[in-house]
């Protein structure tokens, strides 16, 4: 039995699908379900017996306690987390409370249940936490990629908040003994991703022949890691990684959102072209840049080849191929998910940045 928290976003969906592809293992999914977590990601695992959902906060001792007395995981992985950079800015109040706070209640009932277990299986238990490659700041472009000792920087409500939870997840490590693992992940994409991040609401937005809104001069550095591929990284670092040990995961794909939104527009153009035959780059629409937007982000990724073994499968062409497909094979997905909340987001975020 593995305990996921946050399982029903976007990272959390394909981990318990590739979980449960993978063997046959039980997954007790907890999540609030808030506007990124959709049960419907995870409809193909209705009468599953090695599934099961509980929704609620991660952050509620009382909730977590039963559980974890009841269940008996022998992992908790910890995808719960506000993630957005834009609401992070709009709106830092929550990613404190659920990020730091959060995280900080999940902790104190994972002590608490480490205490009840026997020896054997204390050696067998692990707490995992999933974080991101903006703990660690911005690079120039002839800075070398993150590597694990890099010294944190973090420049957004956002990224602050999730290297205040790695900071607590290692202190409970060095300080209560628990066995605990954090990996720091780079751009994710694949999907069921929630299309306020940068790749589907290219897709939606081209498809609805909306403008294609590209912050600053659209050459920020990202490093983009398939989403299937940061799964399998993390059941290799559940599996064999050392504990107390961070992990960073990236996809070895640096490239500037500008390149990404072209990838994208050519794609479409061949699979889903426009009515009138014109190119969807026609729509790329230059918009004012975000707060102190990060110019780069690289992963080294070397420990984690070094020490385990795992090493993206997919390129760049090949999970990008994928994504695409997924969301033209997926239109009552994209209309099922955007709701007029998210509409209001759309509009609050980006109606008012001038071109």
């Amino acid at each position: 039995m593995i305990l996921v928290t946050g399982g029903a976003g976007f990272i959390g969906t394909n981990f318990i699908l590739d979980c449960l592809h993978e063997g046959d293992e039980t997954v007790l999914n907890l999540d609030k379900l808030t506007y990124a977590g959709n049960l419907e990601n995870l409809a193909e695992l209705s009468g599953d017996p090695r599934y099961a959902f509980v929704q609620g906060d991660f952050g509620d001792q009382a909730l977590v306690d039963k559980l974890l007395l009841r269940h008996r995981p022998r992992a908790v992985i910890n995808f719960a987390a506000e993630s957005h950079v834009d609401r992070s800015i709009h709106g830092p109040g929550e990613f404190i409370q659920t990020n730091i706070v959060g995280t900080f209640k999940l902790l104190e009932s994972v002590r608490a249940y480490f205490a009840t277990m026997s020896d054997m299986e204390k050696a067998a238990f692990r707490f995992l936490h999933v974080s991101t490659d903006e703990v660690y700041g911005s690079l120039t472009a002839t800075d070398p990629a993150f590597s694990e000792s890099n010294r944190y920087e973090p420049n957004s409500p956002y990224s602050a908040s999730k290297a205040a939870s790695d900071h607590l997840v290692r202190a409970y490590h060095h300080t209560y003994g628990l066995p605990v693992l954090t990996t720091n992940c780079s751009n994710n994409y694949g999907p069921y991703q929630f299309p306020e991040k940068l790749i589907p609401l290219i897709i939606v937005n081209a498809l609805a022949g909306k403008p294609l809104p590209i912050y600053g001069d659209g050459q920020q550095v990202r490093d983009w890691l398939y989403v299937a591929d940061h799964c399998a990284a993390i059941r290799c670092v559940l599996a064999a990684g050392r504990l107390g040990e961070t992990y960073n995961i990236g996809g070895s794909n640096e490239k500037p959102n500008l390149d990404i939104v072209h990838a994208v527009c050519d794609l479409l153009d061949q699979l889903r072209p426009r009515a009138d035959g014109q190119p969807y780059r026609q729509q790329i629409t230059y918009v004012t840049d975000r707060p102190g937007h990060d110019r780069r982000y690289a992963i080294d990724a070397s420990k984690i080849e070094r020490e385990l073994g795992w090493r993206p499968a997919e390129t760049f062409a090949s999970g990008m191929r994928k994504t695409v497909d997924w969301y033209l094979d997926h239109q009552n997905w994209i209309s099922n998910v955007q709701t007029g909340a998210y509409r209001e987001w759309v509009d609050k975020n980006y109606g008012g940045r001038s071109a």
